[in-house]
Formats: C-alpha cells, sequence, structure tokens
C-alpha cells in the first residue's frame, strides 16, 4: 500500500515538474508573437502598398502591420479616424493623414508628438511646406512620406498644330484656349475641379494665389476672401464656364471626371495633381502632352495648392514604439524609390525628385520639385475643415450663379470670422 503511494506521488510530481517546465518552455513562444499595429488607408493605396508590407514583415517579423481598407474619398477616410478618436480608444496606432488635417488632429490630443523623433538635420531631407505642414504649434504630429502639388497639363500637340506656345497668364490661357477651339482642334479649353468639395478648395488656392490673393492668414488670422483679389478669382473661374471655355458640368466634376476628359483627346488644359501624368500615358493622348506650374496675373506668383500624406503616431497607441519603426521603414529612401516608380506619386524627400531611376521614368520630377518648394498651404488651422467647408458652399453658389461673386464671397468671409472668433 505504501508502494502504491509512494509510485503515485513520484508521478504527480513528474507531472507537476512537466507542466511547469511546459509552461516555462511555452512562456517565451507567446511573448514572441507578433505586435499589431492597424492603420486606415484609402482602399486603392492600401493595394498599392502591398509590396511594402510584404517586404516590412520579412525585415520586422516581431510587428504585423494590418492595413485596414477605408473609402477612396478622403473627407470620409477623415471622418472615420475623427470617429475613432472621439470614441477616446481608437484601434489605429498610426494616422496615415492629409496635411489639412494635421492642425485638427493634433488640437484635438489624438497625435503623439514626434519632435523628439527626428533630427532638424533629417527634416531638411523633404519639401519644406511638406514639413511645415505637419506640424501644430511648432511641434512636429506627422511625418511625411508623399507630396502633391496642382499643376496645369496642356497638349504639346495642340498647341503646335496651332503655333502656339503654353500659357504663363490667366489672358493666355483664355485666348489661346477659344484660338484651339475656334480652330475646332478640341471641344473645350480648360478643365478643373468645380465639384462641391476639398477639391474645390485645394483647386482655389491656386487661382486665388494667383491673383495675389489670401484665403486666412493662419499668423494674423485676417481673412481676405472678400478682397477685390478673391473676387477677381472667382469671376475668372466663372467667366471659363460662361465662355464655353469650361463645360457647363464643370461644376460636378471632381479629379477623376476632369482626368477622363482629358484623356479622351477633347480639351486642351486640364488642373489636376501629379498622379495623372502617368495614367494618361495609357490613354490616346500618351506623349502629348506635359505640364507646368498654374498660370497667374503679371508679377505675381504662380499657385500650387500642396496636399500630400504622411504618418502620425495615435496618442493612444499601446504600440507606439513598433508604430515609429514602421514609419522609419517606410521613410527609407530605397523602400520610397521603389514605391514612386511603382505608382506615379510624388516624393516628400527631395532627393528622389532627381533621383536617376525615377526620372528615367517620370522627366517631369525636376521641374516638379520647384512648383513643390513654392507651394501654397491651405490655411493650416485647427478649424480648418469648417473653414473649407464654408469655402466650398459660397464658392459653389458663385460658380452656379445663384450668388454673384461679390454676395458669395462676402458671406463667405462674414462667415470664416464667425468661425474663428474674429470681430466683424
Amino acid at each position: 500500500m505504501k508502494l502504491k503511494f509512494s509510485l503515485f506521488y513520484q508521478w504527480g510530481l513528474t507531472l507537476l515538474l512537466v507542466i511547469i517546465i511546459s509552461s516555462l518552455t511555452l512562456k517565451p513562444a507567446f511573448s514572441q508573437q507578433p505586435v499589431t499595429v492597424k492603420v486606415l488607408v484609402q482602399a486603392l493605396e492600401s493595394t498599392q502598398w502591398e509590396p511594402m508590407i510584404k517586404s516590412f514583415h520579412q525585415t520586422h517579423p516581431k510587428i504585423r502591420l494590418e492595413v485596414v481598407k477605408a473609402p477612396n474619398n478622403t473627407n470620409l477616410v477623415e471622418d472615420l479616424y475623427t470617429s475613432a478618436y472621439l470614441l477616446g480608444d481608437s484601434p489605429y496606432d498610426l494616422a496615415y493623414m492629409d496635411v489639412v488635417w494635421v492642425q485638427k488632429f493634433a488640437a484635438a490630443g489624438w497625435l503623439e508628438n514626434l519632435t523628439e523623433k527626428v533630427e532638424s538635420e533629417e527634416l531638411n531631407a523633404y519639401i519644406q511646406g511638406d514639413v511645415e505642414g505637419g506640424k501644430y504649434q511648432d511641434k512636429l504630429y506627422r511625418m511625411p512620406f508623399r507630396t502633391d502639388v496642382g499643376m496645369l497639363y496642356y497638349r504639346k500637340d495642340l498647341l503646335q498644330k496651332a503655333g502656339l506656345k503654353p500659357p504663363k497668364t490667366f489672358e493666355d490661357l483664355i485666348n489661346i484656349s477659344k484660338t484651339i477651339q475656334d480652330q475646332n482642334l478640341a471641344k473645350w479649353g480648360y478643365v478643373w475641379q468645380g465639384k462641391q468639395y476639398e477639391g474645390l478648395a485645394a483647386m482655389f488656392t491656386e487661382i486665388l494665389q494667383g491673383y495675389g490673393g489670401f484665403w486666412v492668414n493662419p499668423q494674423t488670422q485676417a481673412i481676405g476672401l472678400d478682397a477685390p483679389e478673391s473676387i477677381e478669382a472667382v469671376k475668372f473661374l466663372r467667366q471659363t464656364i460662361k465662355e464655353a471655355i469650361s463645360p457647363p458640368g464643370v461644376t460636378t466634376y471632381g479629379e477623376e471626371e476632369t482626368r477622363r476628359l482629358f484623356e479622351s483627346g477633347n480639351t486642351l488644359f486640364l488642373r489636376n495633381w501629379p498622379y495623372v501624368y502617368a495614367l494618361a500615358s495609357n490613354s490616346s493622348i500618351a506623349g502629348n502632352y506635359a505640364l507646368q506650374p498654374m498660370v497667374h496675373l503679371p508679377g505675381k506668383q504662380s499657385g500650387a495648392c500642396l496636399g500630400g500624406w504622411g504618418f502620425g503616431i495615435s496618442k493612444s497607441s499601446k504600440h507606439q514604439q513598433e508604430a515609429w519603426q514602421v514609419i522609419e521603414y517606410f521613410n527609407q529612401p530605397a523602400i520610397q524609390r521603389q514605391y514612386f516608380l511603382e505608382t506615379g506619386y510624388v516624393p516628400s524627400r527631395k532627393s528622389l525628385f532627381t533621383d536617376d531611376i525615377l526620372v528615367n521614368q517620370y522627366n517631369y520630377l525636376p521641374a516638379l520639385l520647384q512648383g513643390a518648394e513654392n507651394a501654397v498651404l491651405r490655411p493650416p488651422i485647427p478649424q480648418y475643415a469648417q473653414a473649407s467647408d464654408i469655402l466650398q458652399r459660397y464658392l459653389s453658389a458663385a460658380l452656379t450663379g445663384s450668388k454673384t461673386p461679390e454676395q458669395a464671397m462676402k458671406a463667405a468671409a462674414d462667415e470664416t470670422r464667425t468661425l474663428l472668433n474674429i470681430n466683424l
């Protein structure tokens, strides 16, 4: 009996030791499970990220980058991020942001301050406007990844047939458009984004700059929407519709509608972003177009609205260190070169504008660098989303003829002053 008990005791002790040893052996395996870093990205671009994500996982086995696909409408993506942050515990460790979101997100306390993570010398490698657009109250909250600047596309072959040179001024654009239309070389002279959405505000920023005007001065909070320069800028756009230089439906067009119309071969000038250049090479106008900075009044400066995307880290993230490793990986020149080579997007890192491999495929990049370095920021204010909505509504009213340019811009200016608590 004692022998059986002794054997039972030994077996029990052995089993206990096996369990303890097993638990100690398995514990490191569990601790080595990859940390998941989540980010919300537009569906189209998230697909384009797949090669980068694959290479990231190969070099960072302890981190799993999970990309949640969002709608391709940037306004909807901003709304999804905002809703997640307002709930107080966002599922996203990284915030992939449009440049105009930074002020709002940072002012709300949703982003981690990245200033101490980056040396100032490293930031000098990027387009200055991209860096400044990622700051709030002189602190960095967004690392640049890719930039965007509005440009004017033109048909080289049509201008050559008519013996004309590309325009430099607004008057040139009007006159050249009419000449090309009169010669039946193209149905439309100029297409642009006139739909009531963020693209309208971006496009108008460029026209406004070309007329010597401004929207909001972030230092003084002065509002320039009802100034003579702004009203003249609106009248120019309205003129293109009235004189059938632009199609009557232009007030319903976004980027893609205008791109397709230009690629159809029946349009002389197009205002759009650099992404069109690569796509148009697969259309009927391949080889017959070029781009340049936007036209302007004599003696005034050309306007190129600065867009672009970059990475911030959510303040609520429990994996901030891993999120920063993702940012560092994506910001390597070799990784960016391959990405921009495959997508046609424009880099934020200045050295890539003159990179032999990229320039060989996108020969416009060196010229684009000058436009990017002189680009115009939309007002970098926390209330930007509301200010943009105000401008869009009243500008659309002026373009569709329900208000005069003077009425619309005065109303837009007054409402913007109320938004910013400025005495009328």
